[in-house]
């Protein structure tokens, strides 16, 4: 912008029309970075403005404003959210996040290292706006396992990103400009890794400047994330002392249950033993289903119960005997009662902890429900009030007031405010309500975020990403094809549904994106495109090489803050070429400085949509990235003007 307005200030004393819209067009450009310092209002409201404004001042027609909503690249970013999506909701994300963890630990520093390490690596075969739209989740949920502040991973995630296209030739399009406009002009175009000797470099000291720059993107709370908010399963079995009643038994080979359905078993009735899940091996793992009256036993299951009472009380509420509960720590009479259930039905006793639920998130939850006043319960007990075959659910805990109800829960009315723990399948849990079950969620568990929405489709949503990434990095349809072809691939297996791939899309993010396009249209109508590559070639005629570079490098990356790296390219390639054509020099080391600096986006939110993407998720303000940014992006230019001349023969 410095450079336009040298310009300007260069030329005739009475203004132009022309000169008098890209005044226009400038004084407008300030006014949005003036508002994006700020952060008043926010980002995409001062986007519409600018969109509405740039029409009125005749520099654009409302069709160019408009464009961007038909842009490929918008629809591009839209794709790549419900990709994204889609890989949240498979369990791709969390298995990614899973891995990172294991492999860091505690340790935050091993954590920025192996995630902007990885970013980088995929991103540099493919677009860099994708990989953050699919690693923004997995960063989420690492920050959330690990009680990192999401802010200390988001700008590492975006800048990893950025430096991934300095990687390859396919890592983002202004490489793949410049590379073409090198063969327009009868030179030697760039091979497929003759970025990589300069990306590694900046991507080493990437790595090295976050991780002191963290310290001013805000601060880590250690084990903070798993209890703050929600209790846990954990915490319940804790609380309400389940291990003294609920039990887990394998059923043995010689025993009398195998074959037989729990309707003819009739356990509770005849036993006191209710089944609330059972653990079979299915394939070549095991996972646990829901049991029914028509459920038949199996040799191996592993079977968790809940010895809500003795038999000898079973001619109470036998209607629906399985609702029987009691809570309270385990006594000698259970004790000799599970003793005596396992021998007479060749039964073995596994151990049953906040581990066992933690291993069954997907199929098994807790919650804790209260009674409201206008419920149908009040005044009656859970076995009269048929509560399991009503939800599904079975209460395992009643609490009255802060302290939960010992003894058994067959004799217990229910009474308004009273809170019950159920347990159950997640999808039971969520349909409860006061008008089918009479009570009102009142606390879900820490492990409902866990919950996934599409479980055993992780391999469906892998294999349609290594489909996408393969057209294109081959280029046999365009990206946004390729993106869209996805989209429609994970709703033919079910990794989504229309409503979730609509709620994926970031419409914040879009509309600043699109909100702010106009302004390249806008300079290069107004002839201030024009008006800076000819500041750049007058300023660095008497130059010496690496001065010149580092003049080419900031003029690029300056307009790249104002407008998309690609268009940044198209302009700027040309003349980096012309000029080290007219003095001598390589065209390829100074094409190569316009391809490193048109990654250089690390200094504005807008100056890419890699660092829109994670404003958001971040809680970043425009100071943030112009503070970490800014002399990130000096560190890139030093490394580039040092390093392009040796590696690239002159």
């Amino acid at each position: 912008m410095s450079l336009l307005l040298a310009a300007v200030a260069a030329g005739p004393a009475a203004p132009s029309g022309a000169d008098l819209r890209l005044w226009l067009v400038l004084g407008l450009l300030a006014a949005a970075i003036v508002m994006f310092a700020i952060n008043r209002p926010r980002m995409d409201v001062v986007a519409l403005m600018m969109l509405v404004a740039l029409p009125l001042t005749g520099t654009v027609s409302v069709n160019e404003a408009l464009a961007g909503f038909s842009d490929p690249n918008i629809v591009l970013i839209a794709a790549l959210f419900v990709l994204g999506d889609g890989l949240v909701r498979t369990g791709v994300a969390r298995n990614l996040g899973d891995w990172l963890i294991a492999r860091t630990g505690s340790s935050e520093t091993l954590l920025l290292v192996l995630l902007m390490v990885v970013v980088c690596g995929v991103g540099s075969i493919m677009s860099s706006t994708a990989v953050t739209a699919i690693f923004i989740p997995v960063a989420m949920r690492i920050a959330a396992s690990t009680g990192t502040s999401p802010s200390r991973l988001m700008m590492p995630l975006s800048f990893a990103a950025l430096i991934s296209g300095m990687m390859t030739l396919i890592a983002t399009a202004p490489n793949l400009v410049v590379s073409a406009e090198l063969e327009r002009q009868g030179e030697r175009p760039f091979s497929f890794f003759a970025f990589a000797p300069f990306g590694v470099p900046v991507l080493i000291a990437g790595i090295a400047y976050m991780l002191v720059a963290r310290r001013f993107l805000g601060e880590s709370r250690p084990g903070s994330a798993t209890t703050a908010r929600r209790p846990s399963l954990r915490d319940w079995i804790s609380t309400y002392d389940l291990g003294g009643r609920e039990y887990r038994v394998r059923i043995g080979p010689r025993s009398p249950l195998v074959g037989r359905t729990l309707e003819a078993l009739s356990l509770p009735e005849t036993e006191g033993m209710t089944v609330i899940a059972i653990e079979r091996t299915i394939g070549r793992g095991t996972g646990l289903i829901r049991p029914s009256m028509s459920t038949d036993l199996h040799a191996g299951d592993i079977l968790m119960i809940d010895l809500g009472r003795p038999a000898r009380e079973a001619e109470a509420g036998a209607g629906d005997a399985g609702d029987d509960q009691r809570a309270g720590a385990p006594t000698e009479a259970t004790r000799t009662e599970i003793t005596s259930l396992c021998e007479r039905f060749d039964l073995e006793t596994l151990p049953l902890d906040g581990a066992y639920f933690g291993d069954h998130t997907q199929e098994l939850g807790m919650a804790e429900v209260i009674v409201p006043a206008e419920s149908d319960l009040i005044g009656k007990t859970i076995a009269k009030a048929r509560f399991r075959s009503r939800t599904g659910l079975t209460v395992i805990g009643l609490r009255r007031g802060t302290e939960p109800v010992s003894g058994p829960l067959l004799d217990e009315r229910l009474a308004v405010g009273d809170t019950l723990l159920v347990v159950g399948a997640w999808k039971d849990i969520t349909r409860l309500g006061p008008d089918d079950a009479g009570v009102l969620i009142f606390r879900l568990p820490a492990e409902i975020d866990e919950v996934l929405a599409a479980p055993g489709r992780a391999w469906f949503a892998v294999g349609t990403l290594a489909v996408v990434i393969g057209l294109m990095v081959s280029g046999v349809v365009a990206n946004v094809i390729a993106a869209l072809l996805g989209c429609l691939m994970l709703g033919a297996f079910r990794c989504i549904t229309i409503g979730s791939a609509y709620r994926a899309i970031d419409w914040k993010t879009i509309v600043l994106i699109v909100g702010m396009l106009p302004f390249a249209i806008a300079l290069k109508n107004t002839g201030g495109v024009e008006l800076a590559a000819n500041a750049v070639a007058s300023l660095t005629e008497n130059a010496g090489p690496r001065l010149t570079l580092a003049a080419i490098f900031a003029a690029t990356a300056l307009l790249g803050m104002f407008m998309s790296n690609t268009a940044t390219a198209v302009l700027m390639a040309p003349v980096a070429i012309t000029i080290a054509t007219t003095t001598g020099q390589s065209p390829q080391v100074f094409a190569m400085i316009v391809a490193l600096a048109a990654s250089t986006a690390f200094v504005t939110p807008v100056s890419s949509p890699v660092n829109t993407l994670v404003v958001t998720p971040g809680n970043y303000s425009f100071g943030d990235f112009v503070k970490v940014g800014g002399p990130f992006a000096l560190v890139v230019l030093v490394i580039s003007v040092v390093l392009v001349p040796i590696f690239i023969p002159g």
